[in-house]
């Protein structure tokens, strides 16, 4: 369908006799078909050309999003941890310096 009107506008540009092929609003109403075929073409190839591929690639998004959100989640938890870890550390050293932990006897 949109093969057919694009290959009507390129005969009509080259049957108009003007220099260069055809006027302005030809040309522009020739790239414009040459687009959409192209995009549809491209759409087609990836398999986003039926009526689910908006909605597939809306759940995508959303997905990738809540991976984001994991992942950020999940560093800051680490980052946590280590944080804690490293301060526990240090308070264990100062109390080793201290001397405090031969005061406890089991």
């Amino acid at each position: 369908m949109k093969e057919e009107m694009l290959a009507r506008l390129v005969a009509q540009a080259e049957g108009t006799g003007l220099p260069g092929g055809g006027d302005m609003v030809m040309i522009r109403a020739l790239i414009e078909e040459a687009s959409e075929l192209g995009a549809a073409r491209a759409l087609e190839r990836l398999g986003l050309s039926d009526r689910r591929a908006a909605g597939d690639v809306r759940e995508l998004r959303e997905l990738l999003s809540a991976w984001r959100d994991a992942k950020k989640a999940a560093r800051s938890a680490v980052i946590g941890w280590v944080v804690r870890i490293g301060m526990a550390l240090v308070l264990l050293g100062v109390a080793v310096k201290v001397g405090l932990v031969g005061l406890v006897k089991a």
